[in-house]
Formats: C-alpha cells, structure tokens, sequence
C-alpha cells in the first residue's frame, strides 16, 4: 500500500498519478506506510480549563476525530472526512450508531506524509482525558465526549446494561465504548476528579457527571434517597451508581447545567430542581 507524499492520499500499487492533487507519482513520490502503526503518539495536553491536544504524527501513523474538532494541523498532515468501515453496510451501520451516539455522522481522518503536528480542544471549557489502551481493554465514556484517537481503537456503542439506568440515568441507554489497542482522548466540562474503586467499593454521582469508568465497574441508577429528598432536594430524583473495582472518572461542570445557567428560561432554569424534576424526566432539552 502507497501514499501520495505530496497529499497523503492512499493510491494503488501501479498508479502514476494522483487522482486527487494530480501529482505525477514516481518512485520518489510513493511512500510505502503501515494501515494503521501502533507505535505510541507523542502528544502533549496544554492549557488549564480550555485545554488543547498537540500530536506530533510520525508517517505510518493515523488519527481519526469527531468532525469539527480540530484547531490546526501543519501542512504535511493530510484530512480525509469519510464514513468509516470497508462495505456500504459497515458504513451506514457505523453512520446510524455516531447519531445515537450524539456524534456526526463522518469522521475525519489525519495522516502524516512526514512527521508534521495537528491539534484538537473540545467545543466548551473543561478538560482532556487520555486513555492508552492495550488490544481488547476498554473504558466507557459519556455521549458526545469522544474527540480523538488512534485508527488502530475502534469507538462504538455500549448500551446500559440495567433498564433502570437506561430510563433514569439522564445519558438514556447509550454510552460510547473505546476499545483499544491504541491512544483515545475524550473531553468532559469544568475540572475531572478521578476514582479507583477498590472490589465492592461504591460510589454515587450526579447522573450527568459520570464521564468515564472502566469497563469492570458496574454501571447502576438508584433513587436519591426518600421521597422527600428526592422531590426537595435540588440534586434531581436519581443519583448513578458505581461499584469497583475499576477506574471512575467524574465532571464538575455538566454540558446540560452550563446551558441551563447561560439561558435559564429556554432550558427550564429552577424549574429542573425540586418539584420540576420530575417534569424535566420527560421534557429534556438532550
């Protein structure tokens, strides 16, 4: 397999010409590169609550990320927007699980022809977590988070498992499932506050502030508290529960209450606490 080294584009074996920048390929101008290399990305996370991701890509080496979601890329770094998979089947199926996933449609893909560096931020103020996943191990992240990661991780869906959390758990069923091997890197709101739980440890948070756990701790809602404290207390009727053992990731600023607290009165402002909550169950501006 070749690649342009003029656009990065991947050519035939036999070709002369590249069909998108018309390049003539000789045999300086074919660079024989890897599918898809897992050798480790050199990367650096900058900034403090808007923060950016720097990748330095050596050839061989390919991302893809959430549409919109890059800042700059040097010239040697070529893009390519496109549905992944290898059949049309493969390509509308993995289409129709991004929108339910709360993702676009296409990914855009990125290569270098020579090391050259491409950034990537979030859309709102909040923080960049990296995952270095082995083959097969995975994390399980909130919808919408997922920014960028290596060709060689796969981003699917993962539905709740328990019905309860898919009724009541404000995400609905649908989680999105990192697997590796590979570097995948997510964005959350506000500062991350992260916990190990040991086996059988329990923690309770906030439906919507779970952004990332591992996939051996178990994934549950349950109402918060009584009655009185569920409908009085501001915090909302259910609360997520997590027991380990395994790594568990919390948000201090959610993408739902940074909207309600810049235009209350078109997201429900004090009406999605106390009382309101339980309209706010089946009037959800997500």
């Amino acid at each position: 397999m070749v690649f342009c080294t003029n656009c990065g584009s991947q050519m035939a074996d036999t070709a002369r010409f590249c069909t998108k920048c018309g390049t003539q390929l000789g045999t300086a101008s074919l660079a024989p590169v890897s599918v898809a290399s897992t050798e480790p990305l050199d990367y650096k996370i900058e900034g403090d609550n808007l923060q950016v991701i720097r990748i330095k890509l050596k050839p061989g080496q390919e991302l893809f990320a959430e549409a919109g979601k890059m800042v700059y890329k040097q010239p040697q770094v070529s893009w390519e927007t496109r549905m992944s998979g290898e059949t049309l089947g493969e390509k509308l199926l993995g289409a129709v699980k991004r929108k339910f996933m709360g993702e676009s449609l296409f990914l855009t893909y990125f290569r270098a022809s020579s090391t050259g560096e491409v950034g990537f931020a979030g859309s709102y103020p909040g923080r960049i977590q990296a995952f270095t996943l082995a083959a097969g191990q995975s994390v399980l992240v909130q919808r919408d988070s997922f920014l960028v990661a290596q060709s060689t991780a796969t981003l699917n869906i993962a539905m709740v498992k328990k019905l309860g959390a898919g009724f009541f758990g404000g995400e609905g069923f649908i989680l999105e499932k990192l697997t590796g091997p590979g570097t995948v890197f997510i964005h959350g709101g506000g500062d991350f506050i992260e916990f190990n739980l040991a086996p059988g440890e329990v923690l309770q948070v906030d439906t919507g502030s779970v952004v990332a756990f591992d996939e051996t701790v178990d994934y549950d809602i349950q109402m918060a508290g009584g009655i009185r404290t569920a409908i009085f207390g501001g915090e909302g009727l259910f609360l997520a529960t997590l027991q380990g053992p395994g790594r568990v990731i919390v948000q201090s600023m959610t993408l739902a209450k940074m909207r309600m607290e810049l235009a209350p009165r078109a997201f429900g402002g004090e009406e999605t606490r106390g009382l309101g909550a339980i309209g706010s169950i089946f009037s959800s501006q997500d």
